[in-house]
């Protein structure tokens, strides 16, 4: 693996756009929600007070949730001379040409997946079926890829 927070050698980059709109559609509930409650905390007198803190406090926690979900929009696959690499939800992987077998999308998987010797995997969450022909074209293009470079350097 190498890093590739520097390296601008990347040929392809795909990010899943269902993904994206889906946890930008929740971050806007979660936070209309959290807002909404946390505004009107104090509405009506229930017996227990309830101060500024309380309201920023439910505020904050909507922000927190949706931080957490926004995660979700990191994922993307990118391909070039150096190998593969894969971000899903924290960190990015990169694995050289060599170590790589294939891509593909299992029948009962909700992503495709990253094929390694030894039937080890890891789960690519940037191509999804959701995405429909996009996801399609990311994975002609991982095979593209795979035929120029992967295929070059396991013959040698």
């Amino acid at each position: 693996m190498t890093d590739a927070a520097t390296d601008d050698t990347w040929e392809y980059v795909y990010r899943p756009r269902w993904m994206r709109i889906a946890a930008w559609v929740a971050v806007a509930v979660v936070m209309i929600i959290h807002l909404t409650f946390g505004l009107l905390l104090d509405i009506s007198y229930t017996g227990v007070n309830v101060g500024w803190s309380d309201k920023v406090a439910l505020i904050g926690v909507g922000v927190v949730i949706s931080g957490a979900i926004l995660f979700l929009t990191r994922a993307r696959l990118r391909l070039g001379p150096e190998g593969v690499g894969v971000l899903n939800l924290v960190s990015e992987r990169v694995f050289p040409w060599d170590q790589v077998l294939g891509l593909e999308y299992p029948e009962k998987g909700f992503c495709a997946r990253l094929l390694f010797p030894g039937d080890e995997h890891i789960p690519v969450m940037a191509v999804q079926a959701r995405d429909g022909d996009l996801a399609v074209d990311a994975m002609e293009r991982y095979r593209e890829f795979q035929t120029r470079y992967g295929v070059a350097q396991n013959a040698e």
